[in-house]
């Protein structure tokens, strides 16, 4: 299970080097307007036509939102342009109510800030991470290295997120999904509700060795694990069904973080399993060999 998680983490970097995220108008600047119609959207090769012709110095990027929804992503827009891609739309509807749900406009100046910001958000979460750990666990560093946990910890965290980030890259390359600054979130919530899993395995490894077990580590681990799954699937199960309701009932601003959100949490509570505690007793065993 641990190399099958390896080799979905490779694909899922080779996919990030090779497509690169679509990053949404939150992160390169651009304006986003989603529009609702009272009765049905007119075909997309339509619209894509009328707005050229209306606004013939911007491009624009279609989607579909719903039924009755479509969502218009381009270049930063002046309220002139705005109002002259709804005229533009109202003329379309042909008798319709067209009704804006939303606009946002985002400068290239803050869109790139944003992005920074946002990778070093995920760093200085990761590595807020690595302190917790070493300090909750630091009655155990006689007798387990406390730099194995950090290292398993990490480890599994990084294959939480990166694999999500893969499979928006295919999305986005295939079928132009964009990353927006809600996907963000959706990392640092993976991150923030995953570790727990992993937390709650390691806790009950130094509960067990605190209370003098003199198995094997790997024994222990496993012992540890098996009383713990119950709740990591409860858990996971209760966020996922939840998530998946947000993703086919919610709105189209939220519906991808609530795609990322069930990935993340369903490959947090596995890799607690399959990739953090193999690797610390990986680690631990190949340290005592060195020795």
């Amino acid at each position: 299970m641990f190399f099958i998680s390896l080799a979905f983490f490779v694909a899922s970097v080779i996919a990030l080097a090779v497509y690169g995220l679509n990053f949404g108008v939150d992160f390169k600047g651009g304006s986003i307007l989603e529009v609702e119609f009272s009765e049905e959207v007119p075909s997309i090769s339509e619209v894509q036509v009328l707005l050229m012709n209306a606004l013939p110095s911007y491009e624009f990027s279609l989607n579909k939102a719903g039924e009755r929804g479509l969502v218009i992503r381009s270049s930063e827009l002046s309220e002139e342009a705005h109002q002259a891609l709804l005229n533009a739309l109202r003329e379309k509807s042909l008798g319709q109510t067209l009704e804006e749900k939303r606009f946002n406009s985002v400068g290239p100046a803050i869109g790139k800030e944003l992005r920074t910001k946002s990778f070093v958000a995920i760093g200085l979460v990761l590595a807020v991470i690595a302190i917790y750990m070493t300090f909750v666990f630091r009655k155990l560093s006689r007798t387990l290295s406390l730099l194995a946990m950090n290292i398993s910890t990490l480890v599994a965290l990084l294959h939480d997120i990166v694999i999500p980030m893969g499979v928006f890259a295919v999305l986005g390359h295939y079928f132009n999904v964009q990353i927006s600054a809600v996907f963000v979130a959706a990392v640092l919530t993976i991150l923030g509700y995953t570790v727990s899993d992993k937390v709650v395995i390691f806790d009950r490894v130094r509960e067990n060795i605190l209370r003098g077990a003199k198995n094997d580590l790997g024994e222990i681990v496993h012992k540890s694990v098996m009383q713990t799954l119950v709740r990591s699937i409860n858990n996971t199960l209760t966020v996922v069904l939840s998530s998946a309701a947000i993703y086919l009932f919610g709105g189209e601003s939220i519906r991808y973080f609530a795609l990322a959100l069930m990935m993340g949490i369903f490959l947090g509570a596995y890799s607690s399993i399959f990739v953090s505690s193999p690797l610390l007793v990986w680690w631990s065993d190949w340290t005592r060999f060195r020795k």
